[in-house]
């Protein structure tokens, strides 16, 4: 179900805030990380993971992934990582909606306040998008984090 609470037309997609069920948990995307910064109401420094539709798309964008952690990143399930001081995950939506499939990338977060757990409350009042599955929108499990470079690699979380 696509449920769309504003008024603005869909050309206007990339600023406004989507409530969506990621390949993990429930999040906000969006590829306006000023609006993200706000309603999760967190230090404008700290930065959103940026998630891409294909490993394509993330070349396109300049990230520059070793040649000896290609394959990983790649082919990596529920996984981010952090290329100099830069994070990105690659996964395809899980829900069939046309809104999703027209983004190569957008910045994504958790859809909760910071620190707080999943509020469906506070986050439909938050969102200019909602969509959502047969499904609905669950809580799942963060996604594993990983810093590379060439060298080495080192799981965060």
């Amino acid at each position: 179900m696509d449920k769309l609470n504003s008024t603005s037309r869909f050309s206007l997609i990339k600023t406004q805030i989507i409530l969506t069920q990621t390949d993990t948990t429930v999040g906000f995307s969006s590829q306006n990380h000023k609006k993200l910064t706000e309603i999760k109401t967190r230090a404008s420094t700290k930065p959103f993971i940026k998630l891409y539709q294909d490993f394509k798309s993330l070349q396109k964008d300049k990230i520059r992934v070793p040649n000896s952690q290609k394959n990983r990143v790649r082919r990596s399930k529920k996984t981010t990582f952090i290329v100099k001081e830069r994070s990105f995950r690659v996964a395809k939506t899980p829900l069939q909606s046309s809104l999703l499939r027209d983004l190569n990338w957008n910045y994504s977060t958790s859809a909760n306040e910071s620190g707080k757990n999943f509020e469906r409350n506070f986050c439909e009042q938050k969102a200019d998008i909602i969509i959502e599955d047969k499904n609905s929108l669950f809580e799942g499990q963060a996604s594993t984090l990983y810093k590379i470079n060439a060298k080495k690699i080192k799981r965060l979380r």
